[in-house]
């Protein structure tokens, strides 16, 4: 059993570390420029902000008026700063705390932007990952004459998804060769890359040598087996940077034309290789103004004949 005394003792010791421990804490604080009073300041005036739709009605409905037609919170904020606008001014950080808070919710306001999700994302996006493709295979360590077209036999390669009823897996793999525009469509059945990549290599491995030379893809996962390529049929593999499709902007442009045709909601019959090769054709015997006016076809043709010539 404890005495007082040792109980006092105890009692005391204690006392001693927590006013010595609470004294380095206000010491470190002091020290980055941290103060209670500062912090509690900081946090009343972003309260006061975000209660200032609340506390302003004629501000808020105006800002609802123009979310709902159509309006971004940057232009809304915008345009109250260069008005002299009696309802008052704020930035467009409110108006988006203001949409994704209790009261922005109860009238689904996140409806009326531009992506309309439910929840708000990242402000700052994720902190890269570090990539698993060598950085000899990296777009810019691609040879300089792919990017200029001057020689024929680089191909750019993306993936098209598709939502059928029938499997969520079908997709169609289209290729371009850069030179000559000429398209080449391939359904796959799901989006494992050993059977992308294994459809890719049946489709060029009857060319020369000199007419698949390079293929400039995505990062998506379905590519990984892009060695394949180049221990069977000799082929060099370039990966463009990270959320960077434009740096293959024939193939995306051609993408862009081919969704006329086969929309996300396309039936299962409009993904039959017959039907994709109709497509491919048609395509390929279109005139292009940047060929000439010539057919991506008959531009194809020639430079296979010159090679096997």
């Amino acid at each position: 059993m404890c005495s007082a005394s040792v109980f006092f003792r105890g009692s005391e010791r204690t006392a001693e570390r927590e006013t010595t421990y609470c004294g380095a804490a206000a010491i470190w604080m002091a020290r980055i420029g941290v103060f209670p009073l500062t912090a509690n300041d900081f946090a009343r005036r972003r309260r006061g902000r975000l209660r200032k739709l609340i506390n302003r009605p004629a501000l808020r409905d105006h800002i609802i008026e123009r979310l709902r037609a159509g309006w971004s919170p940057q232009r809304i904020a915008g345009r109250l700063g260069q008005s002299a606008d009696q309802r008052g001014s704020l930035c467009h950080e409110t108006i988006y705390r203001y949409v994704y808070g209790p009261e922005g919710r109860e009238h689904a306001l996140y409806h009326c932007l531009a992506k309309g999700r439910r929840r708000r994302g990242r402000r700052f996006g994720r902190k890269p990952r570090r990539s698993p493709i060598p950085t000899t295979h990296w777009i810019a360590n691609r040879p300089a004459e792919v990017s200029n077209r001057g020689t024929f036999g680089h191909w750019e390669c993306d993936l098209m998804i598709f939502r059928t009823p029938i499997s969520k897996g079908n997709n169609v793999t289209s290729l371009l060769e850069r030179k000559s525009r000429y398209v080449i469509l391939l359904p796959n059945a799901n989006r494992r890359s050993a059977a992308v990549i294994g459809r890719i290599g049946e489709a060029i491995s009857g060319l020369p040598p000199t007419a698949r030379q390079t293929i400039t893809f995505d990062r998506g996962t379905e590519f990984m087996g892009y060695p394949t390529l180049a221990r069977q049929l000799s082929v060099a593999s370039y990966f463009c940077d990270p959320h960077s499709p434009w740096q293959k902007g024939a193939i995306e442009n051609t993408n862009g034309r081919l969704r006329r045709h086969l929309p996300v909601e396309a039936s299962q019959s409009a993904l039959a290789q017959e039907e994709l090769g109709s497509l491919a054709q048609r395509l390929n015997e279109t005139p292009r103004r940047c060929l000439g006016y010539r057919t991506p076809c008959e531009v194809f043709h020639d430079h296979i004949t010159q090679h096997l010539g």
